[in-house]
C-alpha cells in the first residue's frame, strides 16, 4: 500500500514536471512571437518614412504635404525706346534765285498774310549800303531790309535785329506798326525768316515803343543785344522787353531760346522806334545747298 502510493507520488511529480517543462516551452514560443512581431511592423514603419522623408502632415493622413509653389518673380519692364524724329528731306530753297543774284542777301522776312516780305541785305564792311539802295544796288528810297551788322547767321547770335524804313506808302517797315494792336497780334503771331539752310520760324513775344538814347543814358537799350552768354545777360534783355510790352502775349522765353527783333522809326519821341521781338520756336523746311 505504501508501496503504490510512492508510485502514484513519483507519477504526480514528473507529469508537473512535465506540465511546468512545457509551460515554459510554450511560453518561450510566445514571447519570441510577440517579439518578431513588433520587430515587422517596426520595419514596416521605417520604409513609409524613407518615401516622404517627412511624416504626413496634420489632416492629411497617408498623403504627402505639398511643396509650396514658388513665388513668381517679376519681369522689370523695359521702357520703350523712343523713336528717332526722322530727319526732314532738304527741299529746293524757294528764294534760290534771290540768293544767286546777290551774295549780300542773308535771308528773306516774311510776315504770313502782310505785305511784309522782301529780302534782307548783310553788308559788313558798309552796314548802311542798303539804307538808300534796291536788291539790286540801284537807288531806291525805300530801301532794303538791313540785318544789323553785330548780328549774325552763322555762327547764330542770339539776337538777330533787322531794321527798316516805316514808309508812308506801307513798303518795307512800313505797316509793322500794326501790331500795336493787339487784335493784329492776335492774327500774326508767325514770322518766317528764310536762310541758305532753310527756315526759321518765330512767335512774337513782345511790341513796344523806344528810342535810340544817348550813349551816357544808363537805360536799356533794346538795339545793344546781340548775345546772352549768361542767365543775367538773357534776364536783363527778356525782363525789360516783356515790362515794355504794350500788352501781355502768349509766348514765354527762357535762357538758351533765340530771337529775332524788328526795328522801324516812329515820331513819338526823337529818334523814336516801333519795335516788335519774336522768339524761335520749331523748325520749319531744310533747304538742298545753294549752288549756281
Amino acid at each position: 500500500m505504501n508501496k503504490t502510493k510512492k508510485t502514484v507520488s513519483v507519477i504526480l511529480a514528473c507529469v508537473a514536471a512535465a506540465c511546468v517543462i512545457v509551460a515554459a516551452v510554450l511560453g518561450i514560443r510566445q514571447l519570441m512571437e510577440y517579439q518578431r512581431h513588433h520587430q515587422t511592423m517596426d520595419n514596416l514603419g521605417e520604409i513609409a518614412l524613407g518615401e516622404d522623408l517627412q511624416p504626413p502632415s496634420p489632416g492629411l493622413s497617408g498623403t504627402a504635404a505639398p511643396s509650396p509653389s514658388p513665388t513668381p518673380v517679376p519681369t522689370p519692364t523695359q521702357a520703350p525706346t523712343p523713336t528717332p524724329e526722322p530727319t526732314p528731306e532738304p527741299v529746293e530753297n524757294p528764294y534760290r534765285e534771290q540768293f544767286l543774284a546777290n551774295e549780300d542777301m542773308a535771308a528773306w522776312l516774311q510776315i504770313p498774310d502782310t505785305v511784309i516780305d522782301y529780302p534782307v541785305m548783310w553788308t559788313p564792311r558798309d552796314e548802311i549800303y542798303y539804307l538808300y539802295r534796291g536788291f539790286d544796288g540801284s537807288k531806291d528810297r525805300n530801301g532794303c531790309l538791313i540785318l544789323d551788322t553785330d548780328s549774325s547767321l552763322d555762327p547764330l547770335t542770339t539776337n538777330l535785329i533787322i531794321h527798316g524804313h516805316n514808309m508812308k506808302s506801307g513798303a518795307m517797315f512800313g505797316t509793322l506798326t500794326d501790331y500795336e494792336k493787339e487784335s493784329f497780334y492776335q492774327d500774326h503771331k508767325e514770322i518766317l525768316l528764310h536762310t541758305r539752310d532753310g527756315v526759321r520760324k518765330y512767335e512774337v513775344i513782345a511790341v513796344f515803343r523806344s528810342q535810340v538814347y544817348k550813349k551816357t543814358d544808363t537805360v536799356f537799350k533794346f538795339y545793344k543785344f546781340f548775345q546772352a552768354d549768361t542767365q543775367e545777360e538773357f534776364d536783363d534783355f527778356y525782363q525789360n522787353i516783356k515790362a515794355l510790352s504794350l500788352y501781355e502775349t502768349e509766348g514765354q522765353a527762357q535762357f538758351g531760346d533765340n530771337f529775332l527783333t524788328l526795328s522801324t522809326c516812329v515820331y513819338h519821341v526823337e529818334r523814336g522806334r516801333f519795335v516788335v521781338v519774336a522768339k524761335e520756336v520749331e523748325g520749319g523746311d531744310v533747304y538742298l545747298p545753294i549752288t549756281p
